[in-house]
């Protein structure tokens, strides 16, 4: 397969969705993305892992000795991939499709623990009624389509990609009659994007020696009110995208919080939780969101 570099927004927004069109039918539309976005993770992951080899392999000679020292050392890349579970290995399956999927998908989150449930939410070989709930076959075709672009770190830019995976969301809410928000939240975004679409090379967050942590962005407060949708104003998309590419904390907006913070939240990452608004802290107790939860439901059964 010949791999495409020109990537556009409207060039991703149809790849993305020629995706979704392949499991359409197996698939109900609210799980296009349990299938879908862990691959999309792991072609990126794979291609940001292939220039970080190359990047080695010119600092030490060559790729085997580049492999040699990665198999001592992980810490020398962002994300480790061990090599059966790299997108050049998966393509090259052709049956037990589903088997392998799973089990690469769960060796990459072992081996990088951030990435536990983002990458590793569904099992590629389930079963449903004594079948397949997706075949090889429809497996081996997604595998294909997502295969056509490069999206290493200079093939694609971060923010085009997070605006193909809002797309994608919003055409997967619309085909199930929900929200893009009730798939993954605004903050559940934010973390996607600063762990994994754009690891930024030299950054102390990303520094083996430091730990790790990440950028949360709470700007929930900025919206605008609209017809019919809510928006945010080009003045505020610009603050978000400067606070996000400078990589800093603003009062009320973004906070950098190490690994072990999250730790001790139970990795609970939504941003309101660190980044207090009006002075205080709007995260939900889960009793209440419980309640919520059950309220609305009883109102949606009313409204049906």
């Amino acid at each position: 397969m010949t791999i495409q570099n020109d990537l556009d927004i409207k060039t991703l927004e149809n790849w993305l969705w020629e995706a979704a069109c392949i499991i359409r039918g197996p698939i109900d539309a609210p799980k296009y993305k349990d299938y879908i976005l862990p691959l999309i993770f792991l072609k990126r992951l794979s291609d940001v892992f292939e220039d970080e080899i190359n990047r080695l392999s010119k600092s030490y000679g060559s790729k085997e000795m580049a492999e040699q020292l990665l198999a001592n050392d992980h810490n020398l890349v962002r994300f480790y991939l061990p090599p059966d579970a790299r997108w050049e290995s998966i393509a090259k399956q052709t049956t037990g499709i589903g088997e392998y999927l799973t089990d690469a998908v769960r060796k990459i989150a072992k081996e990088n623990p951030k990435l536990q449930s983002v990458i590793d939410i569904v099992d590629f070989n389930a079963t449903a009624g004594g079948q397949r709930i997706i075949s090889d076959e429809v497996l081996k075709d997604l595998i294909d389509v997502l295969g056509k672009y490069r999206l290493g770190l200079n093939d694609v830019e971060p923010d085009i990609l997070g605006r193909a995976y809002e797309y994608l969301l919003r055409k997967f809410a619309e085909g199930s009659g929900q929200s893009a928000g009730e798939f993954y939240t605004p903050g559940e975004v934010a973390i996607l994007m600063s762990y994994i679409l754009d690891p930024k090379p030299g950054n102390e967050i990303y520094d083996p020696c430091c730990g790790s942590g990440g950028l949360l962005i709470n700007a929930a407060h900025l919206f605008e009110k609209g017809r019919p949708k809510n928006f945010l104003s080009d003045e505020n998309i610009n603050r978000i995208a400067n606070i996000y590419l400078e990589w800093k904390e603003e009062e009320g907006i973004s906070k950098i919080i190490p690994i072990e913070e999250a730790a001790r939240n139970d990795y609970n990452l939504s941003p309101s939780r660190y980044v207090a608004q009006n002075g205080k802290d709007d995260t939900l107790p889960l009793e209440d969101a419980v309640v919520q939860l059950k309220e609305a439901e009883e109102e949606r059964q009313k409204a049906d």
